[in-house]
Formats: structure tokens, C-alpha cells, sequence
């Protein structure tokens, strides 16, 4: 939205500086940090979540810094990396539990115009993923085929 008075649009958020090789005083190795994350991995976190881990327990500010290699890429390698992009299967989550909801509450019609909003971004990055190789060309979406999948 613009601003009431400079008639342009603001920018809200902060910047992460910019850096080019990793800060001297992060202690842990590269070998390290990467054994932590396919442990974590190994017990359930998604890698946003091992991102938080490792900047606020292990004090690594940037992995792709610290090991050359984002989170995703080193769950691949260790081959701890979920069937499903993350993103995709959070928004198959909401629209199954949007769906549960709709089922208990049938007059709840802004309800249902936000599963249509959410399902009409999962087919959009189903689209993306099929067009980049990360999902099979005859992956389809469903809301019973997503209860199967992430249950």
C-alpha cells in the first residue's frame, strides 16, 4: 500500500548485511555444521526450523556462508531431504485443515474462498515444480491424495 503523504510505496522489512565469505568469529566447522543438520533432520525439523536451530543455539548466522551449501542441498546429500518441497506440503497442510474446518462449519464462506486461494497456490507451484524436475510430470493434486501423502 502506498504512503498516505510521499505517494510511493515503502519498504517495511530489514536488510540482512551483506557478506561475502563467512565472519570469523562463527567457531564451527563446515563438517560440523553439516552432521547437525542431517541430525536434526533425522528427528522430524524442516529447514526452516534447523535454520533457527543453528543461528540461535549454534551461533552460525549463515549456513550457505559457513558451508558453500544451503539446508536443502545438504538434506539431499545426506539423503534426509522430505518427498515433498517444504513449502508445497505447508499449504497442503492448510488446505486439508481449512477443509476439516468447512466440514464442521458449512456456512463459513470466507472459509471457503480461502481454500480456493490456497489451492489455487499449491497448483501453482505444482506448475513451477513440474516445469524445475523436483515433482513428476504426472504428480496431481487432490485434497484426499494429500491427506494420504502427509499423514
Amino acid at each position: 500500500m502506498a504512503r498516505m503523504h510521499a505517494r510511493k510505496k515503502g519498504r517495511a522489512c530489514s536488510k540482512r548485511p551483506l557478506l561475502t565469505e563467512n565472519p570469523a568469529w562463527v567457531a564451527t566447522s563446515a563438517t560440523e555444521i553439516e552432521s547437525t543438520v542431517v541430525s536434526l533432520a533425522k528427528d522430524g525439523s524442516n529447514s526452516a526450523k534447523i535454520g533457527l536451530i543453528l543461528r540461535d543455539q549454534y551461533g552460525v548466522p549463515d549456513i550457505r556462508l559457513a558451508t558453500g551449501k544451503t539446508v536443502t542441498e545438504i538434506m539431499r546429500k545426506g539423503s534426509v531431504a522430505p518427498a515433498l518441497p517444504e513449502d508445497l506440503s505447508s499449504l497442503m497442510r492448510r488446505a486439508i485443515n481449512l477443509n476439516t474446518h468447512l466440514k464442521e462449519n458449512h456456512g463459513d464462506t470466507s472459509g471457503r474462498r480461502g481454500l480456493s486461494l490456497i489451492e489455487a497456490k499449491i497448483r501453482r507451484l505444482e506448475r513451477y515444480y513440474k516445469c524445475n524436475g523436483v515433482l513428476s510430470p504426472d504428480w496431481k493434486y487432490s485434497l484426499s491424495t494429500a491427506e494420504i501423502m502427509l499423514k
